[in-house]
């Protein structure tokens, strides 16, 4: 008995720490508002869960930032903000207490209603990525693959149009570009911006967090953490290998379903489709501030190049990640001025690594911090900020916005696409 009696000790002494560990984790985190997760995200059954701690252990980011814990024997998520959908948590549970949802009691998440096999409640529509709440790269690459091969199932042959038009090339719009190409459909693909939809947009040299995957015609894939430059050359060189047919700096801009077919205006020409395939991003069209002076030429809506700001005075709008990785890349630089104004009092949808980021940058007087504050002009020199019920003024040589933007849900509604807002539901 008393060996029995010391691992018993032992297991409840392990409890004990961990249950006070992640307790403090968790008031630190209600204590900085960081309570709202981004996307999907686990919710646990406390009547099922045993406390066996497999799904801390599966978290994808236990090694770097803290997701799931333990308390009073209980699995909890006690660091919402820092969670981005893996759902690898949801595998590793033996109980099935875990479900994967998306929005929270206070904040809704607006999701296009699809079928298990990505159509939409229109026939012949189907969306896959991002779009469908799936921001993962490894979740959007799954995603248009399985998508463009549920389209090829269900494929009726058109006279005189495509199989299949595919509007994206970011990661979902790319694997179904590749599939569609495996699989012999005619097709096209079109995209508004460049090749990597999204991942284009990301600052010089970022760290792009992704996971094994396996591609059609090009194979597995190994890329765990890689840098924005890349992976967009590792996506180009399939491109090019494959003969994939995307169009570039080419938009939609409408679409209407005529005798069994899908006629789609884009910026540059007309398309008959029999089927299409939205794999689109949720950032839509940036979101503006809406004051005097953003039509200015320093104005832009987001942060390719660090450097290009060197020895300027820089103001960041936002509290999102995309925001404190721009003020924080630019203040990083040493030798600008970089100010950071958000509306908010905290930066509650930003991961924690972004977060010390700036707060290291501030501390070593990098960059100032405007919480409760607004843009209320833009002059060419200047930028005039209502901060804490006073008027104040910062000489300026070039503002970012990194506001969000526009979601495209009155486009999907344009279409006849269902959107239903979830409030911590499946």
């Amino acid at each position: 008995m008393l060996p029995l009696a010391a691992i018993i000790g032992v297991y409840l002494l392990r409890q004990r720490r961990v249950h006070v560990r992640d307790s403090r984790t968790f008031e630190d985190t209600v204590a900085a508002g960081m309570t709202e997760p981004a996307s999907l995200h686990p919710l646990i059954d406390a009547s099922k869960c045993l406390g066996c701690g497999a799904c801390v252990k599966a978290c994808p980011e236990a090694p770097h930032h803290d997701v799931l814990g333990l308390i009073m024997g209980k699995a909890v998520l006690i660091g919402p903000s820092n969670c981005i959908g893996h759902g690898a948590c949801k595998t590793a549970c033996p109980f099935d207490a875990i479900s994967l949802v998306f929005g929270t009691e206070r904040r809704g998440l607006d999701i296009p209603v699809l079928r298990p096999n990505f159509e939409s409640n229109v026939p012949g529509v189907f969306i896959a990525g991002e779009l469908g709440g799936m921001g993962l790269i490894k979740n959007a690459l799954t995603q248009g693959q399985q998508a463009l091969e549920s389209i090829a199932k269900a494929a009726v042959k058109r006279d005189g149009a495509l199989d299949v038009l595919i509007i994206g090339a970011g990661p979902a719009g790319l694997a179904a570009s590749l599939a569609a190409t495996k699989l012999g459909l005619t097709y096209q693909t079109v995209e508004q911006d460049s090749l990597g939809g999204a991942v284009f947009q990301y600052p010089r040299g970022k760290l792009v967090m992704t996971a094994p995957v396996d591609l059609p015609i090009v194979g597995r894939v190994q890329f765990r953490n890689t840098s924005k430059e890349e992976l967009l050359k590792f996506w180009t060189q399939a491109c090019n290998g494959n003969g994939l047919k995307i169009r570039y700096q080419e938009r939609m801009e409408s679409m209407e379903r005529k005798d069994g077919v899908f006629h789609v205006r884009t910026s540059k020409q007309q398309y008959r489709a029999a089927a299409v395939l939205l794999a689109i991003g949720r950032r839509g069209t940036p979101r503006k501030l809406g004051v005097p002076g953003e039509d200015l030429p320093k104005v832009v809506y987001r942060l390719i190049d660090p450097e290009q700001y060197q020895g300027r005075q820089v103001i960041v709008v936002g509290g999102g990640d995309s925001a404190l990785e721009a003020a924080a890349s630019i203040a990083e630089l040493g030798n600008t001025k970089v100010c950071l104004s958000y509306r908010g009092d905290a930066f509650q949808r930003a991961k924690q690594r972004n977060r010390q980021r700036i707060d290291e940058a501030s501390a070593k007087g990098q960059l100032r911090i405007l919480l409760n504050s607004q843009i209320r002009e833009i002059r060419p020199n200047l930028v005039l900020v209502h901060h804490s019920d006073k008027a104040i003024e910062l000489q300026n040589d070039a503002v970012i916005v990194s506001a969000g933007g526009v979601l495209p849900n009155d486009f999907l509604k344009s279409i006849g696409i269902e959107v239903e807002t979830k409030f911590g539901t499946a």
